[in-house]
């Protein structure tokens, strides 16, 4: 029984240190929305960008629409991607709508150079949103919905939040005019890049090589939860001579935190490698719904 509670601790605690730099995240974007973009009527991209568009015609709280236009791809997330991840999302999402809220009434840092705007603001945004996503959380629907789309169609995932994204610049342009426009695809563009910078590939894929006493339980686990195949190489140890199965398994970048979850809640000693992916193609490697 004491394990239990002490394994149960451990579980809270892990979770905690997780959630928080998601959270941390959330309230530097907030920040450089509501002290950086909005008050010089420049949007941000995604589902935000709908929400600012949709709070600046309607006079609702930015808060909740951001909170209920996201709604529907938090749990998009939740049947595609993973129950951790859609909770982390929650939990982003959630302090990110509060913190708007809060920081409603905060005075503009910068007015009038529209140049330094754009990047003070897309830098800002980029590394919350970016800390949010290599912490397992997201704190915008529109990736997931890029995710979803990417293996239903022949197009990457960044392929599709920029053609996604079009439209929502489209739709600004009818609140902040055209130059609004212009100015929050310039902002989002920045913001992408600094992600990419913070969470180590806006939309790549990850490699992972594991060596684990349990590998075709593992691997069956990861087909069950991710969806994901899996090859076998079977390498020798240079010092025991011992063979192994080296598992070789390529995920996107949202499956991440869950993969390493698997990992650890199967074999918590295995041996793991991770490695960068410019670019998959052919299998179904974006087929795949995940389950």
């Amino acid at each position: 029984m004491t394990s239990k509670n002490t394994k149960r601790k451990s579980n809270k605690g892990k979770m905690l240190l997780r959630a928080l730099p998601i959270i941390i995240g959330a309230f530097i974007t907030a920040y450089g929305l509501e002290a950086v973009l909005i008050p010089n009527s420049v949007s941000d991209g995604g589902v935000t960008g709908l929400s600012i568009v949709g709070s600046q015609l309607f006079g609702l709280p930015l808060g909740l629409l951001i909170a209920v236009l996201n709604i529907p791809f938090v749990y998009l997330g939740y049947k595609q991607i993973g129950r951790s991840f859609a909770i982390y999302s929650v939990i982003g999402i959630a302090s990110l709508a509060y913190a708007t809220t809060l920081m409603h009434h905060i005075p503009a840092i910068i007015e009038g150079d529209t140049l330094l705007i754009t990047v003070i603001g897309g830098i800002i945004i980029g590394f919350g949103m970016g800390l949010a996503l290599r912490n397992g959380g997201a704190l915008d629907g529109i990736d997931m919905l890029a995710v979803l789309l990417s293996r239903k169609l022949p197009f990457g995932t960044s392929d599709m939040i920029l053609f996604l994204n079009v439209f929502v610049f489209i739709v600004v342009s009818f609140v902040f005019g055209l130059q609004g426009a212009f100015l929050s695809g310039i902002a989002y563009f920045i913001a992408s890049k600094v992600i990419h910078l913070v969470e180590e590939g806006f939309s790549g894929s990850k490699t992972y090589k594991i060596i684990s006493r349990e590998p075709e339980l593992l691997v069956q686990t990861i087909y069950d939860r991710l969806g994901r195949n899996a090859t076998y190489n079977v390498v020798k140890g240079a010092y025991t001579n011992e063979e192994y199965k080296e598992i070789t398994c390529i995920i996107n970048r949202l499956e991440d935190s869950k993969m390493k979850e698997i990992i650890y809640e199967i074999d918590s000693n295995a041996f793991i490698a991770v490695y960068d992916v410019a670019e998959v193609r052919g299998g179904n490697f974006k087929k795949r719904d995940i389950h």
